[in-house]
């Protein structure tokens, strides 16, 4: 049975992460003579599981720091040099839970991941009653809202964000506990809202999409903020919003950090790991700094960063960044600090992303039944390329096409629903779905 996804394990609290899952995770991951910090968003189930953490990892052997509710990248923070587990289901509803595991501050890889399967299916023991681990409550909080603005001050300057006007959604999440903190202390004006912590997340989803951010980006179209923020609930997400509340595309949010990050790096061939849904603009932001990028399956990019054979310098999806020389973990309040930053040296959003190229981009579905996938994506790796036959085709992580004219399509299965994606980036991006949609169908009627 497997049970880790692309982020941890996450499901329903009453069936799926419960008390009797957390200890037995606990008991699997926990060793004796070990220190692991471990950390809860603010669902109103995190406080049980967080005991049955606590309770299978100190009876295997470790010893425990609660950190009690922070975000997740204070997490990621507080477990370098040791192991943490994160209890968060990040942008899933309320009733959901997770269990997120980190070493030395990067999220556990596949292979460690089968590790813990595997102890969980052989029957996880405890150590013997005198290896049995200690707990006791440590405050890392105020050290990680320091560091990240320190980090910020070191690559802008003292208050790099003084004059700037700065909304911030939190969404009744723990970025509530960070963000607006860092940028106060970098110079800005700043404005939280549903800064209140709620597991119940009663103010919006907290998936920030555009439709959950409604009222938010009413609130700037309504005033005269220069720039606004949102979190997910555990504040590893990053939306950023121009002032008139038009949400930044994701990709042009990731190409403006990607050629900063380049731009300012000293190494001989610095590399962007990024995953193969993400933009050509990307690629064209990187290039143009100097760099070159990498791409990785979604939910791996620190297996990216640390299998990448050049100098990984920055990491991201959609959504999601790695500040590598921060740390090798996904961090939004680093991003909200960076992005803040990068926006008042440009003078506003709009200048910021006026480098960036933007084509229109679509993500469509193609019903496909489970068992008839792996039939699917061989039959597409023939006729795509043969269906364009100007592209150049990867497939290490589904079936990607890239074109003359900078567009891409890329086709993959769901890890999750019986659909076949596809992805594609065009200026004709109605003509390029439509025959990448018919030749998808074709093959999935005869599959079937």
């Amino acid at each position: 049975m497997t049970r880790f996804g692309t982020a941890g394990i996450r499901g329903p609290a009453e069936e799926t992460v419960t008390p009797e899952l957390a200890l037995a995770v606990g008991q699997a991951a926990g060793a004796p003579g070990e220190t692991v910090v471990l950390g809860r968003d603010g669902r109103e189930t995190g406080p049980a599981l967080a005991a049955a953490m606590e309770a299978g990892l100190e009876s295997a052997g470790s010893d425990v720091r609660r950190l009690g509710t922070l975000p997740t990248p204070a997490l990621a923070f507080a477990s370098r040099g040791r192991r943490g587990v994160m209890l968060t289901a990040s942008h899933n509803p309320p009733a959901d839970n997770g269990i997120k595991l980190f070493e030395d501050g990067a999220e556990y890889d596949r292979a460690a991941e089968e590790r813990i399967e595997s102890r969980l299916e052989s029957g996880p023991g405890t150590a013997t009653w005198d290896e049995w681990g200690r707990g006791e409550r440590v405050e890392i909080l105020p050290d990680y809202r320091r560091g990240v603005a320190d980090y910020v001050h070191d690559r802008f300057g003292e208050d790099p964000l003084e004059g700037l006007s700065i909304a911030v959604d939190c969404g009744n999440g723990v970025g509530a506990l960070a963000t607006p903190q860092v940028l106060d202390r970098l110079g800005a004006e700043v404005t939280a809202l549903n800064a209140t912590v709620d597991g119940s997340f009663p103010a919006r989803d907290s998936k920030p999409t555009r439709e959950a951010l409604s009222d938010f980006r009413g609130f700037l179209a309504d005033g005269d903020r220069d720039l606004g923020l949102a979190h997910d609930g555990d504040a590893d997400r990053l939306v950023v919003c121009d002032p008139d509340g038009e949400v930044v595309a994701e990709d042009t949010v990731l190409a403006v950090l990607a050629h900063h990050y380049v731009r300012r790096s000293a190494a001989a061939d610095p590399v962007v790991v990024t995953t193969p849904n993400t933009s050509k603009r990307i690629d064209e932001r990187v290039a143009e700094a100097g760099g070159r990028v990498e791409r990785v399956r979604l939910g791996a990019l620190h297996e990216g960063i640390a299998e990448s054979e050049a100098t990984p310098v920055f990491a991201g999806e959609p959504w999601k960044h790695v500040h590598l020389p921060f740390g090798g973990w996904i961090d939004a309040v680093v991003g909200a600090g960076v992005v803040s930053a990068l926006a008042a040296d440009a003078g506003g959003v709009d200048a910021l992303r006026a480098p960036v190229t933007e084509r229109p981009i679509r993500k469509e579905s193609v019903r496909c039944p489970d068992p008839a996938k792996g039939p699917v994506m061989a039959r597409l790796a023939e006729d795509l390329p043969d269906a364009f036959p100007g592209a150049t085709v990867e497939t290490g992580y589904g079936i990607r096409l890239e074109f003359p004219d900078n567009a891409w399509l890329l086709v993959r299965t769901s890890g999750t629903e019986p659909v076949v994606r596809l992805y594609a980036e065009s200026e004709s991006i109605e003509e390029l779905l439509a025959d990448a949609r018919e030749v998808v169908e074709r093959v999935v009627e005869d599959a079937g």
